[in-house]
């Protein structure tokens, strides 16, 4: 009984823990797969991932021993299926087996056997009393997060919405909700190339935290925008769809070329440049900057939930001076007067208040504190220094949303 859906999850899963590749780049290396088996082994890999240590805790007590790692991945899959995705138990044991025969791993089928029909029996009660937010976090992220990481874990527990901000005039297709910011939800698992108005621009995804960037920016008719780090595109669209005259900057050739993608379908104009941010000048002055930076990306847990298991506390001192260096190139590229927007997509200090703090001591900067206005049911988010911090627990009953840091200056 082959399932191409479980073969393929099984790939990723081993692609991203045993290899430490992102689930975007095993996803990519899959075999030629059709699109709905392709995305029920995303759905179903990213629920492992969601949930590892969940997942263990309920599988480890009905184990004699440590089984091969390939085999642990199979139940992983196979508890997944049962407890979280609701999977049929006769179908979730019975592909399990399967998997593990073309895996090469016939003698441990038996024991595939064995463990899930146990779990299947116990039903969604095998993860009844596990602390599950403390077991699905790593310790240095839970350390990191302090009072907030019960919330923050929590929230990372659930598939995340899709967001859409829409073009301008564009109508929203129907099935989503607007949330106070202007920003369009849709339930998970919402497939955004099915939804109508798609090939015709009406709209991009784009989280409603990280629509708050060039919101803040404020782009105006014939504003020279840069926008640095600019791939995939949507604070680029933002700034283009108000007006702004946008640069674009991106050093990823490959990125550059999706960002490209995405205005043309968008129909919306920007010059693209290929360059390192931290290197490149631009021919004249800029009205404003925005920098979305590199960073660990411990914001975007909900929709990536392999940043956990592929982030290392040692990862953070080459990003953190990559975004020393990135302020001190946006800042240089700024007429006096304009306004620069700093952003990450990360729950980490040391990428949000500590780089903001530190460019105000180095830079001609002065902060430009954003008002509760700005922020439409989001006061909760704005920090005493007129920054903002978003994280997965806000907006809680609407679906959360990612963590970002987000502050603006101005240079004097």
């Amino acid at each position: 009984m082959q399932d191409p859906t479980r073969e393929a999850a099984f790939a990723v899963l081993s692609a991203v823990l045993d290899h430490r590749r992102t689930l975007d780049e095993a996803l990519e290396a899959l075999p030629r797969l059709a699109a709905r088996d392709r995305a029920a082994a995303h759905r179903l890999a990213a629920a492992v991932l969601r949930r590892l240590g969940s997942l263990d805790a309920a599988i480890e007590p009905m184990l004699g021993r440590a089984p091969p790692i390939a085999v642990r991945h199979v139940l992983r899959l196979g508890a997944a299926g049962l407890l979280l995705l609701g999977t049929p138990a006769h179908a979730a044991v019975a592909t399990a087996v399967a998997l593990v025969r073309t895996q090469r791993l016939a003698p441990f089928a038996g024991l595939v056997n064995a463990v899930l029909r146990r779990l299947a029996a116990t039903g969604e009660g095998a993860l009844a009393g596990l602390d599950g937010p403390r077991l699905d976090t790593p310790a240095w992220l839970w350390r990191a997060w302090g009072p907030e990481a019960r919330a923050i874990a929590t929230a990372h527990q659930e598939e995340a919405p899709l967001d859409l901000t829409l073009a301008a005039g564009a109508v929203a297709p129907e099935g989503g909700v607007e949330l106070p910011s202007g920003t369009w939800r849709y339930p998970p698992g919402t497939r955004v190339t099915d939804l109508p108005g798609f090939a015709e621009g009406g709209f991009w995804v784009q989280d409603a935290a990280a629509a708050l960037p060039a919101r803040l920016l404020a782009p105006a008719t014939g504003m020279r925008v840069l926008d640095l780090c600019a791939a995939p595109g949507g604070k680029t669209a933002q700034c283009a769809a108000a007006g702004a005259r946008v640069t674009a900057v991106e050093r990823d050739p490959a990125r550059l070329d999706r960002l490209r993608e995405n205005l043309t379908r968008l129909r919306l104009p920007a010059d693209l440049v290929c360059a390192d941010a931290t290197q490149w000048q631009p021919p004249a002055a800029a009205d404003a900057v925005l920098l979305d930076a590199p960073c660990s990306a411990t914001g975007t847990i909900r929709r990536h939930p392999d940043i956990p298991h592929l982030k290392r506390p040692r990862d953070l001192p080459p990003l953190i001076l990559q975004q020393d260096r990135l302020l001190d190139a946006a800042c240089a590229a700024l007429r006096p007067g304009g306004r620069l927007l700093y952003a990450v997509c990360s729950l980490l200090a040391e990428e949000g208040p500590a780089r903001a703090a530190a460019a105000l001591a180095r830079l001609p900067l002065d902060t430009d504190p954003v008002r509760p206005e700005e922020l439409p049911d989001l006061a909760a988010a704005l920090t005493p220094e007129g920054w903002v911090r978003t994280t997965p627990a806000l907006w809680a009953e609407r679906g959360g949303m990612d963590g970002f840091f987000l502050a603006r200056f101005n240079r004097r």
